[in-house]
């Protein structure tokens, strides 16, 4: 391992970080609010220790397998730190673990919160916490790839370690092409979202902060009652629209816009498995909701349309207080909370392509029990899964629900009742935000021990970077020198 390659390359990414935080720098200079002081604070600290670690380590060596993963798992552990930096010097996040934990769940796209009343914090400080999930939904990695291109040989190890999915979908030879086009399709359709929402009624800043977190699929809200303050049909029907969009391979999206030609998505068989799991089950909540709570109304036709796709994009928006319905509507959407949006989307979870080659191959097996000399191949499209693709696949799902099982133990460990203990790790590995039970909508993650807190950043980190790119760094291997 090159760990001065490394830490240059972590310092250059701070650097850019500390830059981003002009953004809401200008708001507080624009509104006069007084966190602009803490603000600049933050920014020139994060500049400065960027920029010495990235000059004292510089090094023209290429970056190899290991060094991406390195950089990619300790980037988003150093940006998290400096980008708690704002909470801290403003004082309105007091605790070093909740300014990290609301840092972190930012960045991750996560969207699980410790504040007990967002309406209060300073609106400058709003606009960065939405901007961390902006930055962090198509992964920052890959934006400072863009936009650095002297990257080079080394930006697809990157890329490879950050982009959610078994594998990147390259549009370009060259991965900064690539990292940029994928930004392009991002910031239009933030763009476009932004304008319908204010068409909508909503004011520039709210449409703003939610265009960032629903395109990030991130869930932060500039309301204490989420997307469920605005009580427009319109804004909830824009919002589960992008949510959508932003559950589905952005490679799709980009075809999509430059041949104008829709069927790319009816032809791709992961987003049909997409939209049937969604109509599925927003069918079966709908008609559990109508029959045992509210009746068949649009109004149970929205809210379970809207929370059925906030929960499986693990976008994590509410307008309802869902923890309220029936025993069967939370069980589905706890176990849509494994689900995850497409591969190549922003969306976390375990990802849809994943579990229909799953599907698949368990189909396979059981034609094996019939004819056991056969071979049975898995095909998407009548294309072969290769072996190598399979097996990384099956080995996720294992690693992801063991790992799952064991942080619910560890949280059911420090008091936590079943539901809370199982929902919170299920909601913070899926990147979704908001769990049931003590973490549920109407409540948050301040009130759990501080030791769970760690535990759940570790949650968010592994399900943000897909597990293996954490877990390798504990491989003796990966520290040796070669």
């Amino acid at each position: 391992m090159k760990i001065r390659l490394v830490l240059h390359f972590v310092g250059l990414l701070q650097v850019f970080v500390g830059l981003t935080m002009l953004l809401p720098v200008v708001h507080a200079v624009f509104y006069k609010e007084p966190v602009l002081i803490p603000l600049l604070a933050a920014m020139g600290v994060t500049v400065i220790a960027g920029a010495v670690v990235s000059w004292l380590t510089r090094s023209e060596e290429d970056i190899r397998v290991r060094e991406g993963f390195a950089i990619v798992t300790l980037g988003w552990v150093a940006t998290a730190a400096f980008g708690s930096l704002p909470f801290l010097f403003s004082g309105e996040i007091s605790g070093i673990t909740d300014a990290y934990f609301e840092t972190l769940s930012g960045f991750t796209t996560t969207g699980a919160s410790i504040l007990t009343d967002i309406e209060k914090m300073p609106r400058a400080l709003l606009l960065w916490r939405s901007l961390t999930q902006w930055l962090g939904g198509m992964g920052i990695i890959v934006l400072s790839i863009a936009i650095l291109p002297f990257l080079g040989v080394g930006g697809m190890q990157l890329f490879r370690a950050e982009v959610p999915g078994p594998t990147p979908d390259r549009l370009k030879p060259r991965i900064s092409q690539t990292a940029g086009l994928l930004w392009i399709v991002y910031l239009f359709l933030t763009i476009l979202e932004i304008l319908l929402l204010m068409f909508g009624g909503m004011e520039l800043y709210d449409a703003s902060n939610h265009a960032f977190t629903t395109m990030a699929t991130g869930g932060f809200s500039t309301r204490n009652l989420s997307v469920g303050y605005y009580q427009s049909p319109f804004i909830q029907y824009v919002v589960t629209f992008f949510m959508f969009s932003a559950g589905v391979n952005f490679a799709l999206h980009y075809r999509c816009l430059t041949t104008l030609r829709p069927q790319v998505y009816f032809r791709n068989r992961e987003w049909v498995f997409y939209v049937i799991i969604l109509s599925c089950a927003t069918a079966a909540i709908f008609l559990e909701n109508a029959l045992t709570q509210t009746g068949f109304a649009e109004k149970t036709f929205r809210e379970s349309l809207f929370q059925v796709v906030s929960i499986t994009t693990t976008t994590g928006y509410a307008t309802v207080d869902f923890d309220a319905w029936s025993p069967m509507s939370r069980l589905f959407l706890l176990a849509l909370m494994f689900v995850g949006g497409c591969a190549g989307s922003t969306g976390g979870g375990i990802k849809v392509i994943r579990l229909l080659l799953i599907l698949k191959h368990g189909k396979n097996e059981l034609k094996k029990l019939l004819h056991p000399r056969a071979i049975f191949l898995v095909k998407v499209r009548k294309i072969r899964v290769r072996s190598e693709v399979m097996l990384n696949v099956l080995g996720f799902f294992t690693l992801y629900i063991a790992l799952f099982i064991f942080c619910s133990f560890i949280m059911a460990a420090l008091g936590l009742d079943i539901i809370t203990a199982v929902s919170s790790v299920a909601a913070t590995m899926g990147n979704i935000g908001p769990g049931l039970g003590q973490v549920g909508h109407m409540l948050n993650y301040s009130a759990l021990p501080l030791f769970g807190k760690w535990v759940l950043c570790m949650c968010m980190l592994l399900g943000r970077l897909e597990i293996f790119t954490v877990i390798i760094l504990f491989l003796p291997e990966m520290w040796k020198k070669f």
